[in-house]
C-alpha cells in the first residue's frame, strides 16, 4: 500500500498520539511489552486485599455423637459445652442416651459415628466380631454396694443368704460376681434380683431386696434419701467400670484427622475440668440434669482421664472373662479377645503421645 505525504502525515500524528496516550494511562493490555518511559513515575497501586476465606475453608466438620448423659461421660461433654470441639474444627451433633450399650448399638447401626461407652458394651461388640476401634479411656469409678442397715451386713461375708439387686449384663454385674468373690461367696448363696439402676431405692426402701450393687449417683441417692437406714460397704478398688470413645473401623479409616482433633478436644476438656474444679462440677451437673448438690459430694469418684494403659486391657479382660464363665456370649467364642486387636492407639498418639501406655 502507498501513502500520500498527507495520509503519512496524518498516520504518524496518529501513532504518536497513541503512544502519548499509552504512556500516561498505562498499557491495557495483557500481552507482554516494552516499558514506556514517562515523564513523571505512576503512582504506586495500592495492594490488594486480602482475599475472604472461602467457606469450604472456614466450614467445620460434622461428627455425631452418641452420648450416655450422665457424669460419666464428663470430659466429652465438657468438651461440647465449652467449645472445644469447635476450636478443632469439629461441629459436633450430640444425641444422648440412657446407656453406654444404646450408643454403641446407635454407632454400630450407622446412625452415629462415635459413641462413649463403657466396657460391657464393648467386649460384647468385640466377642460378636464387630469392627470396632477403641481410641481411649476419659473416664473410670468404682463400684459400689449399699445395704439396709436392718440386714445387719457388716463385712462382705455377710452378704451371703441376702437379697442383692444388680443389673445384668452391665459391669454391675461383673462387680456383684466379683464382690461375691471376694467374700467367699457364690451366686447360689445369695438370691440375686435383676433391676435397672434407677428401681434400686425403690426396691431397698420396700425391702424387697436388702442390697444393690452398682454406680453413681444411684449409691449417694440412697444415701441422701434414706440416711442412717443405709449404709455403704467397702468395696473400694473390687472393680472399677470404665467409660470410653469407641468408634467404627471404617469411620476411623476415612476419618483419622476426625480421631485426632476429637481427642484433642476431649484432651483439653480434661485439663479445663482439673483447672476448674467448681465450674466444672456446676457444668456437668446442669447438662446432666443433676442438682449440684447431688454431684459435688462424689465428684472425686470420677477419675477423668484420657488415656490407653494397661487398666483399660485388665477390665476388658476380666468383663470378657466373666461373659465366658456366665455363657453371656456370642456362639462359638471360647476364649477371651486378644483386645489389643480393637487398640486403635495411632489418634492418641498423635496429639499426645505420653498418654498411650500400651
Amino acid at each position: 500500500m502507498t501513502f500520500s505525504r498527507r495520509q503519512f502525515n496524518q498516520f504518524f500524528l496518529g501513532v504518536l498520539g497513541s503512544a502519548t496516550l499509552t504512556a500516561a494511562l498505562g498499557s491495557c493490555t495483557t500481552k507482554e511489552s516494552e516499558p514506556v518511559a514517562t515523564p513523571e513515575a505512576a503512582p504506586e497501586a495500592a495492594p490488594e486485599a486480602a482475599p475472604e476465606p472461602s467457606a469450604a475453608a472456614t466450614e467445620k466438620i460434622p461428627v455425631r455423637l452418641a452420648q450416655n448423659l450422665s457424669p460419666i461421660s464428663g470430659v466429652a461433654i465438657v468438651a461440647k459445652e465449652k467449645g472445644f470441639f469447635d476450636e478443632q474444627g469439629l461441629a459436633v451433633e450430640v444425641s444422648n442416651f440412657t446407656s453406654g450399650k444404646q450408643c454403641l448399638e446407635t454407632v454400630i447401626g450407622g446412625a452415629a459415628d462415635i459413641a462413649t461407652t463403657a466396657e460391657a458394651p464393648t467386649t460384647a461388640a468385640t466377642m460378636a466380631q464387630q469392627p470396632i476401634a477403641f481410641l481411649a479411656r476419659m473416664e473410670y469409678s468404682d463400684l459400689k454396694t449399699l445395704t439396709a442397715t436392718s440386714a445387719n451386713v457388716a463385712a462382705l461375708e455377710d452378704l451371703k443368704g441376702k437379697r442383692i439387686g444388680f443389673t445384668a449384663g452391665t459391669g454391675g454385674e461383673v462387680y456383684t460376681m466379683a464382690v461375691l468373690k471376694e467374700a467367699g461367696l457364690t451366686p447360689e448363696d445369695v438370691t440375686l434380683v435383676n433391676l435397672r439402676p434407677q428401681e434400686m431405692l425403690a426396691a431397698l426402701t420396700s425391702k424387697s431386696i436388702d442390697a444393690y450393687n452398682t454406680w453413681e449417683p444411684h449409691i449417694s441417692n440412697g444415701e441422701k434419701t434414706l440416711g442412717d437406714q443405709v449404709v455403704q460397704l467397702n468395696t473400694q478398688g473390687i472393680y472399677s467400670e470404665t467409660f470410653n470413645i469407641v468408634t467404627m473401623v471404617d469411620y476411623l479409616d476415612k476419618n483419622p484427622e476426625v480421631a485426632e482433633k476429637f481427642m484433642q478436644a476431649l484432651l483439653d476438656a480434661e485439663d479445663w475440668i482439673k483447672a476448674n474444679r467448681e465450674d466444672a462440677i456446676t457444668l456437668i451437673a446442669e447438662t446432666v440434669g443433676m442438682k449440684r448438690e447431688d454431684l459435688a459430694p462424689i465428684w472425686d469418684d470420677y477419675i477423668y482421664e484420657v488415656v490407653l494403659d494397661q487398666k483399660v486391657l485388665d477390665i476388658l479382660d476380666t468383663h470378657a472373662a466373666w461373659r465366658l464363665e456366665s455363657g453371656n456370649h456370642p456362639d462359638g467364642v471360647t476364649e477371651v479377645p486378644d483386645f489389643k486387636t480393637i487398640i486403635y492407639s495411632e489418634p492418641l498418639k498423635a496429639v499426645a503421645p505420653d498418654r498411650v501406655k500400651i
